[in-house]
């Protein structure tokens, strides 16, 4: 459910409720039900997102290994928590971050669809037969006390119970309404038949829907006019059919913001909708006779045309899955023809530039991939201020002898490169924890947010260091000049050792990712420093090198190990795998995984 109306629209949809209030009181018993309604949405959307959502996350990422799993859990999801909105940003924002396919995100809308024809039977079912407005009570009460603990699952909890409250109490207001309404006015003289009917009414229910951004809502209105004797049954299908129609703006407004995938989920989502509609439309009669005969078969009474409508409901939305669940894969072909993923660029940012929503799985994943995209970045930036060529070094058995080899200068503006691929990624990582560390997040994961941007400090730090050295290495590697060559180039093998063992840790799979490496290798450069300065002693007084030279070595020995050590730094932040949200967020993307990883042992 958006929460949000362009200003000319909100400014058209208060002027029509001013003139209808004028008009009519009963009216605004109506329309104050459906705000109540409206708002026990929202408060029921936000409850499961504080109370249930890294549930229905974990379920989610876990509904993904077939297209059958994925509409089943779009079609329970919807039907516990009422909002297929909710499952829809949900399901955006998972593929937007890369946790779940394409595929998965279609089957989990066309699942949310046929959750939605939950409502309308709870509406038909209990909502117009019960004093539901009695229940009301007591949840508001219960719910406004539980809404202002502390404790998130108390809240979540609160707003849950307020939300169920106000939407039974917006049912009631919104019968009451219409009971009344319907004394004094008799709308069904407004009744339209035959082909007319069918396409004035659809365009009616798919108006309300992009109003109210609510299906449910526009499905209780019709619903309870249709108990009232305030709209034909006929007229009634049609606003049904138009409703879903409507939804489809509410997806598209959701993915303006999402990234290529959210964009083709919401296409796909648009071109179900439209299908499912156009085919009930044109089936509307061999539809309707369906709906009698099943109707009659649950003991439906004939007059009782408000269960049937759900009865319809569910049929009509069962026939649009039916309809394009063997199509599927030419409808990914197509949406992925359709919108093509945008050009590269190494100098943005990939996957933190997406709606997120405030889903911890997502937030976390996406910055993550973002950090290995700023580790790409960084180590050709590295490499090739070294005078060596990172896919050289990725693709060498003997890195010695490849750095040996390498006396070729390359030319490079340090400055820029540093500038448009390293620090303009990593201000964007910086802003996107800054934002997201203020919204209601487990504390895990905040401290493993401020983690990943310290990890992503640390490659910043690398490559300053790295910036140190380059003059001087291209002074003395881009011509055998004995002594101090051969010192630069063991400058120059360590960190391409790194770099290169980072690289495969990133292609290792995470149940054999080990950090004890890291340690090791810390160890390591302190013995090699000391090698280098023992190395330099010595070749002063044997005067194979100049004073001068040993000068400029040392100084870039110490960039050159900062330069290591920032590197190590960031990847144990980046790959620790004793933190919980960091395993958690490991184990999601196993299951998205379609390919095994090769394994690599790290030296």
């Amino acid at each position: 459910m958006t929460r949000y109306a362009p200003q000319a629209q909100l400014a058209l949809i208060l002027g029509l409720l001013a003139l209808a209030f004028w008009l009519s009181a009963d009216f605004q018993r109506i329309a104050a039900g459906v705000a109540m309604f409206l708002l026990g949405m929202v408060m029921l959307e936000d409850g499961f997102k504080g109370l249930g959502g890294s549930i229905l996350e974990r379920l989610l990422a876990r509904a993904t290994g077939s297209l059958p799993r994925a509409m089943t859990f779009g079609v329970l999801a919807t039907t516990v928590t009422q909002s297929s909105s909710l499952v829809s940003v949900i399901s955006i924002s998972f593929l937007s971050a890369g946790l779940i396919s394409l595929q998965a995100g279609l089957g989990i809308i066309f699942g949310a669809n046929l959750g939605t024809t939950t409502g309308a039977w709870l509406i038909a079912g209990v909502g117009l037969r019960v004093d539901i407005a009695a229940y009301a009570m007591p949840m508001l009460a219960f719910g406004a006390v539980l809404m202002f603990q502390s404790q998130p699952a108390a809240r979540g909890s609160g707003q849950v119970l307020l939300g169920i409250g106000l939407i039974f109490l917006g049912i009631a207001f919104i019968k009451d309404g219409f009971d009344a309404f319907s004394a004094r006015f008799d709308l069904t003289r407004l009744a339209l038949t035959g082909v007319l009917g069918l396409l004035v009414y659809t365009l009616i229910g798919a108006a309300a829907t992009v109003v109210m951004q609510s299906s449910h809502a526009t499905m209780l209105l019709v619903i309870t006019a249709l108990a009232t004797g305030q709209i034909s049954y006929e007229n009634a299908l049609a606003v049904a059919i138009g409703a879903n129609i409507g939804t489809t703006v509410t997806a598209l407004i959701g993915a303006a913001s999402a990234n290529y995938q959210g964009k083709r989920l919401a296409l796909g989502h648009l071109i179900f909708n439209f299908a499912t509609a156009l085919t009930a439309l044109a089936l509307i009669v061999p539809l309707r006779m369906t709906v009698d005969w099943v109707s009659d078969g649950l003991g439906i009474a004939a007059d009782d045309f408000a269960l049937r409508l759900a009865v319809f409901h569910t049929l009509f939305n069962c026939l649009g899955i039916a309809l394009m669940v063997p199509v599927i894969p030419r409808l990914l072909v197509f949406l992925e023809r359709r919108i093509a993923p945008p050009a590269p660029n190494i100098s943005k940012p990939r996957y933190i530039n997406a709606d997120l929503g405030s889903f911890p799985a997502t937030i976390l994943t996406a910055l993550q991939k973002e950090l290995r995209h700023l580790h790409e970045n960084a180590a050709q930036l590295i490499s090739e201020g070294l005078n060596l060529r990172l896919e050289d070094l990725t693709q060498s058995k003997d890195i010695a002898l490849t750095v040996a080899r390498a006396r070729e200068p390359i030319q490079l503006d340090f400055d820029r490169r540093y500038e448009e691929k390293v620090k303009s990624l990593h201000a964007a990582m910086v802003e996107f924890v800054a934002q997201n560390t203020t919204l209601p997040l487990p504390a895990p994961v905040v401290t493993r947010l401020q983690e990943l941007r310290e990890a992503a400090g640390a490659l910043v730090r690398a490559v300053k260091a790295t910036k140190h050295m380059r003059k001087n290495t291209n002074r003395f590697t881009t011509a055998d000049r004995g002594e101090i060559t051969a010192l630069y180039d063991g400058l120059r093998r360590e960190i391409a050792h790194i770099v290169v063992a980072i690289g495969r840790l990133e292609a290792t799979a995470p149940e054999e990712r080990s950090a004890l490496w890291i340690e090791e290798e810390r160890r390591a450069l302190e013995e090699s420093g000391r090698d280098a300065v023992r190395a330099v002693e010595a070749a002063l007084q044997t005067r194979r090198i100049a004073a001068s030279d040993a000068t400029s070595f040392l100084n870039d020995s110490g960039y050159a190990f900062e330069a290591m050590r920032a590197l190590l730094d960031s990847a144990q932040r980046a790959y620790r795998t004793d933190d919980a949200a960091e395993a958690e967020i490991e184990r999601l993307l196993e299951l998205d995984d379609d390919e095994t990883l090769p394994e690599t042992k790290l030296s």
